[in-house]
């Protein structure tokens, strides 16, 4: 019998940007063996209506539960937007999304209690980060963007270049002026253009990176139900995607600062 701290953490997203999130959680839990699923077959969940994005992330869940996993991690933010309620309805096991980490380092980073989301357009419609952030403290002014253009860059390699500067001047002109000091990177692919979007909002804007805070808050979450790893324990990593993965092989290599996993097309 496999004891739940030593069973799998299971992580999914609508494709690779999640491997920002994955990424982080090996660096931070690197006892931890962790299932990936990316579905690349129906990506990008941004463009989905919500019963959509809700349909799919209940099958992805399912099929990372029917392995054995003893915590979801929902790595896409307009499937946390849209789904997460509904995931910790019909799952018997602790889920942890992207928003609400995200929401509450951006809280703490923040001295004006002014703070900027970017994000794909069904995130930005969904108001997710907005509403999360105005329930944890009804004071906050929030500005929200979309900037769709930006994953197709990432998963270019067009991540610190002009194409990139171009696109963030494009996108994030007139944030400045809005008076924000704190900016959440509201899609996971985002972290990978860090460079050119610190570059166009200066020293004066923190940047959230909602993998890194969803990582930290996964962290206390498994402590505190007491089914962390043991330090010292092998860990395993498989990635799972649901069409093309030479794709995601040749593309994944750009998110993990370790080896790249094998990868395996599965069928949901």
């Amino acid at each position: 019998m496999v004891l739940r701290g030593q069973s799998p953490i299971g992580i999914f997203d609508s494709g690779i940007g999640g491997l920002t999130v994955l990424a982080e959680v090996r660096r931070r839990l690197p006892h931890e063996s962790i299932l990936y699923l990316g579905d690349t077959a129906r990506v990008p969940y941004g463009t989905k209506s919500a019963e959509t994005v809700v349909r799919y992330a209940r099958q992805c869940a399912a099929f990372l539960v029917e392995r054995g996993v003893k915590a979801l991690v929902v790595a896409c933010n307009t499937a946390s937007a849209y789904a997460l309620p509904d995931l910790c309805k019909s799952f018997d096991l602790p889920v942890q999304g992207v928003v609400e980490p995200g929401c509450r380092a951006a809280l703490a980073a923040s001295r004006k209690k002014s703070i900027g989301v970017i994000g794909t357009a069904g995130t930005i419609a969904s108001n997710a980060y907005g509403s999360t952030l105005k329930s944890m403290d009804p004071s906050v002014m929030v500005v929200s963007r979309a900037c769709p253009l930006f994953v197709p860059l990432v998963e270019e390699g067009w991540i610190d270049n002009e194409v990139a500067d171009a696109a963030a001047r494009r996108y994030l002109d007139g944030l400045g002026s809005e008076g924000i000091d704190t900016l959440i990177l509201g899609c996971t692919h985002y972290p990978l253009l860090k460079n050119s979007i610190a570059r166009h909002m200066g020293k004066g804007v923190a940047l959230v990176d909602s993998a890194a805070a969803c990582a930290g808050s996964l962290e206390e979450m498994l402590v505190k139900r007491g089914i962390a790893a043991e330090p010292g324990l092998a860990s395993q990593c498989h990635l799972y995607v649901t069409d093309l993965p030479s794709r995601f092989e040749s593309i994944a290599h750009r998110f993990l600062d370790k080896e790249t996993p094998p990868v395996t097309r599965v069928d949901l």
